[in-house]
């Protein structure tokens, strides 16, 4: 059954809920690109990171995921003109990846930000086992005994009704990451020089 989810960054300066969570109404995936590895590294927080670069995200439409405490600690990085990558200014904790702009229906949660403290359930039991890894070609290291597998034509037939069904609904909208008025980040993105990216 879809259950709310408390969001929190490691000091708890920032708080949110992620609604109507469940294996069922979101994606849970495995990624091991060399964005994702950057990112947490950018961040010094290796810790995000599973033994060989994983990060342990969940898809779900953004109007599903509210912040209510914190939001001016809210900052972004981009590494491509396609994703941001959204982190915590106080504590460095990764939120979420997102669209470059409002209105794409998919936010990718990441697991850091999901207070697992405040709630009793594990991840598996609460947005089911991950479906599958993506870039394994990018991992550091061998994969985890338990990692999934790569995305299987049955995981790309579920997914694509149900981003459809989202963006039908509506589900974009609103988001925490952008603007309603002016569909601005609410944080001028971060750009890298190519030095800072290389020491990464």
């Amino acid at each position: 059954m879809p259950l709310d989810f408390p969001l929190r960054c490691r000091c708890g300066r920032m708080r949110g809920v992620a609604s109507n969570v469940s294996p069922s109404t979101g994606f849970r995936f495995i990624c091991y690109c060399r964005d994702c590895q950057a990112f947490a590294r950018f961040l010094d927080r290796a810790d995000v990171l599973d033994p060989a670069g994983g990060t342990n995200i969940f898809h779900m439409p953004p109007a599903r995921v509210k912040l209510t405490a914190g939001t001016d600690a809210m900052r972004c990085l981009r590494f491509s003109n396609r994703v941001l990558r959204w982190y915590t200014e106080c504590c460095r904790t990764p939120i979420a990846n997102s669209a470059a702009g409002p209105g794409f229906p998919v936010v990718g949660v990441i697991h850091s930000f999901m207070d697992q403290e405040a709630d009793s359930r594990s991840l598996d039991e609460a947005l089911g086992p991950p479906i599958c890894s993506i870039y394994e070609r990018s991992a550091v290291g061998p994969l985890p005994p338990n990692a999934p597998g790569p995305p299987s034509v049955g995981v790309f037939v579920r997914r694509a009704p149900k981003l459809l069904g989202w963006w039908m609904r509506g589900l974009g909208r609103p988001t925490p990451f952008f603007d309603d008025r002016t569909k601005a980040p609410r944080a001028v993105p971060r750009v890298l020089t190519p030095s800072e990216r290389a020491a990464l």
